[in-house]
């Protein structure tokens, strides 16, 4: 007899809590072997692939493709061992233990959450089931029956703290929204199962309880027609970011314009001497990035942060340096870990490739996360300058304009000259002012002149 095991949304780091189901990658009837992808989800952070850790078949799936569902959420069923026998209900729950202890201790499993991540270990033997059919897997929308006085809710009743009867998400979310334990609901659908007028009735039945609501208040202003976008997914989580970055972070904000002529030409020398398809040529944005290291070396005050709850500033020791990427998700922030140690060649060739993962949507949770400084390269929206928002909880951002012709007086004469704008936003609360200056200045020193590195080479 096949043990129908349920699997449910797992905690994908990072402080995530939801996901947004993409793209299903499994059919109900399917077999599964552990460790295969089953769904891809989108995350606050990115689209992640998540892996089944059990072998079996699909019973059932739980979400359509769109829907928004919380970590701990039923994702899928898969029924491990023999087939099914006709007529057994399969209700995600093994009778008499709970889905993610006793059954998982006799079933083979794995401890992966991720694609790459948890046990490297290959997996013990393995058995190919063929599915029968199984009528009671599949979730079938019944009409809801009429709750007769046996099966009101009772509060009190369900003390046992055991697997709770309930297999669609809507439902738990609305008993969640609400407060309701359904534990103390008594379910009215087959063999117990809690339907969503279950928890309707539940929720009636306190809302008479409680004392007479106040009377609602007139409302001052009508709500303005018009379309409504939710704020979740990378969108939701970029306005939470910013919104707490300005709560929090005392930012100013200095500029210079930069001749950035000389800058240029070291790089066309550069690509012309040593660039070959082993390797490939060397970016403004790379070289930007080597001039932000060696400013940061100077002026180590900028990559900090600000431990508020101990008023302390962290200065940290490596420099873990994230740049803006514009992707069809939205903007994201992926990070060139230990930027430091890195040359121009290699930061660029780290840079590329964080970007094409971005524009494929595979950038991790990890390659999100963990900055302490950003470059933003505006510039390529064709704007000369910008205040940004500081990447909470860093400390500063250097901003880049369009590099441009513009009239510039040259070694006393008034010449055409490529210039850039420089801005760098920062916490006024880890420096003052003349730190910021000098490291503003610094970095729009060696963009007029790049031989001023060689000091740091």
């Amino acid at each position: 007899m096949a043990q129908v095991l349920e699997f449910k949304l797992p905690d994908l780091g990072e402080g995530l809590t939801e996901a947004e189901i993409v793209r299903w990658l499994v059919e109900v009837g399917d077999v599964v072997a552990i460790d295969q992808p089953v769904v891809e989800v989108e995350t606050a952070k990115a689209m992640v692939e998540v892996p089944c850790p059990y072998g079996g078949v699909v019973t059932a799936r739980f979400g359509e493709e769109g829907a928004e569902l919380p970590v701990g959420a039923p994702l899928l069923t898969v029924a491990v061992g023999t087939a099914p026998e006709a007529g057994q209900p399969a209700t995600g729950v093994p009778s008499g233990s709970d889905s993610g202890s006793g059954a998982a201790e006799e079933t083979e499993s794995s401890g992966n959450v991720l694609v790459g991540y948890g046990t490297g270990a290959p997996a013990a033997r393995r058995r190919r089931v063929r599915p029968a059919p199984v009528t009671a897997a599949v979730p079938v929308v019944v009409p809801a029956p009429v709750p007769s006085p046996a099966s009101v809710p009772v509060a009190g009743a369900h003390e046992a703290r055991g697997p709770v009867a309930v297999v669609s998400p809507l439902v738990r979310k609305l008993a969640r929204q609400h407060g309701l334990d359904l534990h103390r609901v008594v379910g009215s659908g087959r063999d117990g199962l809690i339907l969503r007028t279950d928890v309707e009735s539940a929720i009636r039945t306190a809302d008479e309880e409680l004392s007479a609501p106040a009377a609602p208040v007139a409302r001052t202003a009508s709500v303005p027609a018009g379309e409504r976008v939710p704020l979740r997914g990378v969108r939701g989580a970029v306005a939470d970011k910013l919104a707490r970055s300005r709560r929090e972070i005392p930012d100013a904000t200095c500029w210079v314009d930069a001749d950035a002529t000389e800058l240029m030409a070291a790089r066309a020398a550069m690509n012309g001497a040593g660039a070959s398809a082993v390797t490939p040529k060397v970016s403004v944005l790379a070289l930007l990035a080597r001039v932000c290291t060696a400013a940061l070396a100077r002026f180590p005050e900028l990559n900090s942060t600000v431990d508020a709850e101990a008023r302390e500033i962290v200065r940290l020791p490596e420099v873990h340096l994230g740049f803006a990427a514009q992707t069809e998700r939205g903007l994201v922030v992926p990070v060139v870990r230990d930027a430091h140690s890195r040359n121009a060649e290699s930061i660029g060739a780290e840079i590329a490739r964080l970007t094409e993962a971005a524009r494929t949507g595979k950038l991790t949770p990890a390659q999100l996360t963990g900055g302490t400084f950003t470059l933003n390269n505006y510039g390529v929206f064709g704007v000369d300058g910008s205040t940004p928002i500081i990447n909470h909880p860093e400390a500063a951002m250097l901003g880049v304009g369009r590099i441009v012709p513009k009239p510039w007086v040259h070694q006393g004469e008034l010449a055409v000259r490529q210039v850039v704008q420089l801005s760098l936003t920062f916490d006024h609360r880890v420096c003052d002012g003349g730190t910021a200056g000098g490291f503003l200045r610094y970095v729009a020193d060696c963009v007029e002149q790049p031989a001023v590195l060689l000091r740091t080479l």
